[in-house]
């Protein structure tokens, strides 16, 4: 993730008068992406750099804490009712939204039926769609009744809520909302500047209390060399160290005086997605020859530097819905040529290539500019498919690019890739074949029917045994099967600038605190 700063843009910020050490207001912090956001409307924000900026700006009704609970957010409470088909919703009182306007159940009613509409171009309608009714019963209070038992229904609640007040008349997909939003966050939105940054400031009426750091400012930097260079003159206070930096290159005496770095398990995995309608994927023999030819223990060690484990499936590694039953199958290009000749696939001119039909097994690969790492494994993985003569180019482009240009309009043959998953291993938007839509996360066009029914069986149970029985069988097809090439889910290598204090690891990472974040006076840098 990218980010740059120039001191000229801080200005004079209020601060406390306590003693040196205390908690203190004022400073700003720079954050580097290596991409920018590509919309600010929150039910469309579907790629990191989005989510990063409208976490900032909006709440859900509920949130998980440190250690992964669910907890209240613009829902102080709540009320689960009648066997789990309905929750009823206390709101907060006395939140407004940025411009001053009341935040009510309104809000939420409105952002529902947003969240349902087939002509919003909205990844995340299929938790939504399983209510049954959404219903006010005063301006602090909702009642939601499914249509059936939802085992994911309380948390798909930490959607972020937009405002009807502003929004109601408005074309979700062309808003201009989308580049100036309002929320009821911690912070305010100041400025985008397309490519270059994104400024925000402390909102000094949130309803938890305004943030000790005033200003929050995101610097796109798309090269990690670059980005790695505004960490060595403090350009950047936080930013994501690949492996390589993370375990040569920030253990020097200048790194270790001014920074701090933390490492976690990342709710992610890595893998390359098919075009499944490409006539070159279809055949699932295919798909697992490719997986075989490659060695992914190799690319771990090599590109990350043992800094994440090699996947099977679509649950995090530590999740119950994980299937440990699934081994990776080991490396094999000899087998994996194999398959390929029965796929019909052969080496008839002897140039080195595979073909069928006169025509050599090629494919481009696309990479998002910036991620260092992705590039690095996807240029090992053209080297183990050359040795088993499939010629796979890479073509690295900007996110925004990648994403609306190419994913979204299903231009591409093979992209690498990366999901970040929510704590519930519900993911029926990404496998059912229903959500194969414009901007929904289908984009690989996966069908299967008897996955369509897992999934809805894994969300219609609270019964964490039977849910896990659907997702172990799910896991189990979908490697079978090899609509993507899982490769691995990696470590979170975060390094922030050592003058922050209050900055904790947990298992939900280290930002969930971070209103509680501060710098101490002496310190500040922005004033």
């Amino acid at each position: 993730m990218p980010l740059i700063i120039i001191a000229a843009f801080f200005f004079l910020t209020a601060a406390v008068y306590c003693n040196d050490g205390d908690p203190s207001y004022g400073d700003a912090i720079v954050v580097g992406l290596i991409s920018d956001a590509n919309t600010l409307v929150p039910i469309l924000a579907s790629d990191t750099g989005s989510a990063d900026v409208c976490s900032m700006i909006f709440n859900g009704l509920v949130k998980y804490d440190k250690t992964v609970t669910i907890v209240g957010d613009l829902a102080e409470s709540w009320e689960i009712l009648n066997d789990g088909l309905t929750i009823l919703f206390h709101l907060r009182k006395n939140v407004k939204w940025h411009d001053g306007a009341p935040f009510t159940a309104r809000d939420v009613d409105f952002t529902y039926r947003k969240l349902i509409d087939p002509g919003v171009k909205t990844p995340y309608s299929g938790d939504f769609e399983r209510v049954k009714s959404l219903e006010i019963i005063d301006d602090h209070t909702v009642r939601v009744t499914y249509k059936e038992p939802f085992a994911p229904a309380l948390s798909s609640w930490g959607m972020w809520i937009m405002p009807e007040h502003i929004l109601k008349n408005e074309d979700l997909n062309s808003t201009g909302f989308s580049r100036h939003p309002i929320g009821t966050g911690p912070y305010k939105f100041k400025i985008w500047q397309t490519g270059e940054r994104i400024e925000l400031a402390s909102n000094p009426d949130y309803f938890e209390g305004r943030s000790y750091i005033d200003r929050y400012i995101i610097r796109i930097i798309p090269d990690a060399a670059t980005m790695f260079l505004e960490l060595e003159v403090l350009g950047i206070d936080m930013t994501s160290l690949t492996p390589l930096q993370f375990m040569r290159q920030t253990g020097n005496g200048f790194f270790k005086k001014n920074y701090n770095k933390f490492k976690y398990p990342s709710f992610s995995y890595t893998y390359i997605g098919y075009n499944l309608h490409d006539p070159k994927f279809k055949d699932i023999r295919v798909r697992k020859a490719l997986d075989i030819a490659v060695d992914k223990k190799t690319i771990i060690d090599t590109v990350l530097f043992g800094q994440a484990q090699v996947t099977t499936g679509p649950y995090l590694l530590d999740s119950w819905a994980y299937n440990k039953d699934v081994l990776p199958a080991a490396y094999d290009p000899v087998r994996a040529r194999k398959l390929l000749e029965e796929a019909g696939w052969v080496d008839t001119d002897q140039d080195g290539w595979l073909e069928r039909d006169g025509k050599d097994f090629e494919f481009t690969l696309l990479v998002n500019q910036g991620n260092i790492d992705r590039e690095r494994a996807a240029e090992m993985v053209q080297q183990y498919l050359k040795a088993i003569g499939v010629r796979m180019k890479i073509r690295v482009l900007e996110w925004n690019a990648l994403i609306n240009e190419f994913i979204n309009k299903r231009r591409f043959e093979a992209v690498l890739m990366g999901w970040f998953l929510g704590r519930d291993p519900d993911n029926y938007d990404i496998w059912h074949s229903s959500k194969t839509r414009e901007a929904e996360f289908n984009f690989v066009g996966y069908a299967n029917t008897e996955v369509d029914r897992l999934l809805i069986e894994g969300r219609r149970t609270f019964d964490q045994a039977k849910r896990s029985d659907a997702y172990h069988r799910i896991h189990k097809i979908l490697y079978e099967e090899q609509p993507y090439m899982f490769l691995y889910s990696s470590e979170i290598l975060p390094i922030v600038n050592s003058r922050f204090r209050n900055v904790e690891a947990s298992p939900i990472g280290i930002g969930y605190n971070f209103i509680k974040w501060y710098v101490p006076k002496s310190q500040q840098r922005y004033h």
